[in-house]
């Protein structure tokens, strides 16, 4: 059948299992837009800002797995998704946007609303393509969900001018699997690389497993816990490999790096094996480099080749899937015990917790990690918790386990504000039958809150808790630290966030003392036909201990102040 290219483009993204896309309309990509009212099985989500599409598709990316698709116009439509793109390139987040451009004819003349989105995502993008025949819009889309979900996963980007998109041609959709030319499948590991690396599991007396992202993009959960088990080996994860693993497990030790605990921190300089899974030892995660891990042996498992010794070198790299090189492996292992590096472990997680502040429940101030604490209690711990960046993602990261993949959705590589409530939006519209938190800080939230009338008009039913500090955190803790207490550009003014809600229709709460923090949870479960905000009013000048200063070696770690108590002092 003849269709034009905007009709093959729908044609291609339903094939494709696409039902859900996030955009915002314009000229250059007006016939898309007009084609897709043949295609109602597609529910478009209009947003109030592209940076919000790009969010969105991601967070609906990292809760499913399935590949997010966002939509764009040309210029600044497309430039507007470019934060998205490069947040999901560093977080290898599958995730392919679709722009529209100005026609052929006039490309490189300085159009109205033309720029070279593809040579601005060149560095952002696992791929990307324009699109100059309509012919080639079957071929491109499918290749570009092959590219975005294969390997590892990434952003693709598809710019197709307004005239491709009118343009005519007969419609054909092959049934045969997508090869792309140069490119070697990854799987398994070679029997040498097993044999060395059983050897160096057998002669290790302190062995450490760092878990990363790629464990749960990988499907390796199950087999990671199996390995755990059998070798009784300890387990550290990174930001983004929180839940990989059950954290109530007795071997899960917790986060590591400039924010990660004491007790990991020093694990991880004192194994004589490291044992890298699906993680690329990202320098927040290293501190000096000079200095990390010098006792250990180092075995790295990535499908990324190029991640293997990009940062730290290791004894024995596997460029391989995480989970069927661990299949590999698991019936050539064999049974070990490892008390005594279980109890040093112990020791330094006992004297953690003798400076942690926030078990206390004394006092009148109410602090971000108490709010974050309970909502963990609170909720039993059984939800999707979407952060936005900075202290209250430390937080979140410290003071609620998570049991489960795919439960923390955070902006790691890029560290980017305004993340967190649309991606908690995209995460509640792919899994509408989860409860979805967003927690955010005061700073990033006002980046992106004009997507309140998405939620709204959606009727999304997102959890929007805010950590309303009056400061950018993050950054004043390191005026405090490191600029001599000159809080320049971060004490930061906010519209009252519970008129705000009420200007839309949304139900809100003020949070001032701890104990109103449950009610919160009770206010925010009974409004389920929609988004609710909670505003936490929490103390101003805090601290996320504890903290690896940059440049600095991890065990040098600014250290939490030992808690004191009334009956400590009285002693």
């Amino acid at each position: 059948m003849k269709l034009t290219g905007a009709e093959i483009l729908w044609e291609c993204l339903i094939r494709e299992g696409v039902d859900l896309v996030f955009g915002y309309p314009g000229g250059a990509i007006l016939p898309a837009y007009d084609a897709m009212t043949k295609y109602p099985q597609v529910h478009h989500v209009l947003v109030r800002h592209e940076q919000g599409a790009a969010h969105m598709a991601d967070g609906y990316a990292r809760a499913t797995g399935k590949v997010g698709v966002a939509v764009a116009t040309s210029g600044p439509g497309a430039t507007n998704l470019v934060t998205g793109i490069a947040t999901a390139m560093l977080d290898s987040t599958p995730m392919v946007c679709i722009t529209g451009q100005v026609p052929t004819g006039v490309i490189g003349s300085d159009a109205f609303q033309e720029t070279d989105i593809t040579g601005i995502t060149l560095p952002i993008t696992k791929h990307n393509y324009l699109v100059v025949d309509v012919e080639d819009i079957v071929h491109t889309i499918r290749e570009a969900f092959y590219l975005a979900r294969s390997g590892r996963p990434g952003p693709v980007l598809v710019d197709i001018p307004k005239d491709v998109q009118i343009a005519t041609t007969e419609f054909d959709y092959p049934d045969e699997p997508v090869t792309v030319p140069g490119q070697r499948p990854v799987g398994e590991a070679l029997q040498d690389e097993l044999d060395v690396m059983l050897e160096m599991i057998s002669q290790s007396n302190r062995p450490l497993i760092l878990g990363g992202h790629g464990i749960t993009l990988s499907g390796a959960e199950r087999e990671l816990l199996k390995f755990v088990e059998k070798v009784q080996v300890p387990v550290a994860l990174t930001l983004l490999g929180k839940g990989t693993m059950p954290e109530g497990h007795p071997l899960c030790l917790g986060m590591m790096g400039m924010h990660g605990e004491a007790h990991v921190n020093l694990a991880i300089q004192e194994a004589d094996l490291l044992l890298a899974f699906g993680m690329r030892f990202d320098d927040r995660v290293t501190g000096d480099l000079s200095t990390y891990a010098q006792n250990s042996r180092k075995i790295q498992i990535d499908i990324d080749a190029s991640e293997i010794n990009k940062n730290v070198r290791v004894d024995l790299g596997i460029t391989g899937d995480l989970r069927q090189v661990l299949n590999q492996v698991l019936p050539r292992l064999k049974n070990t015990d490892h008390r005594e590096w279980h109890k040093l472990i112990r020791g330094w997680q006992e004297e953690r917790h003798s400076r942690d502040i926030y078990n206390l429940e004394e006092g009148d101030k109410l602090y971000a990690a108490h709010v974050i604490r309970d909502l963990w209690k609170y909720t039993g711990g059984d939800c999707i918790v979407v952060t936005d960046v900075g202290q209250h993602q430390m937080w979140e990261a410290q003071y609620y386990p998570h049991e489960r993949p795919r439960t923390l959705i955070t902006s790691g590589g890029l560290g980017t504000m305004g993340f967190g409530f649309p991606a908690a939006i995209g995460a509640r519209m792919g899994l509408p039958h989860e409860e979805v938190w967003a927690i955010v800080g005061d700073g990033g939230f006002q980046m992106t809150m004009a997507e309140l009338a998405t939620a709204v008009e959606q009727k999304v039913s997102v959890n929007i808790a805010i950590m309303n500090n009056r400061y950018l955190g993050m950054v004043r803790q390191w005026q405090e630290f490191f600029y001599e207490e000159r809080y320049h550009a971060t004490p930061m003014a906010s519209p009252d966030f519970c008129k705000l809600a009420d200007a839309y229709n949304i139900p809100s709460m003020r949070v001032t003392a701890r104990g109103e923090v449950s009610k919160s949870v009770d206010f925010a479960r009974s409004h389920q036909d929609g988004p609710v905000l909670i505003e936490y009013v929490v103390e101003k000048h805090d601290i996320v201990y504890p903290m690896v200063p940059t440049g600095a070696a991890l065990h040098n770690m600014i250290r939490r102040p030992r808690a004191v108590t009334a009956s400590s002092e009285k002693e």
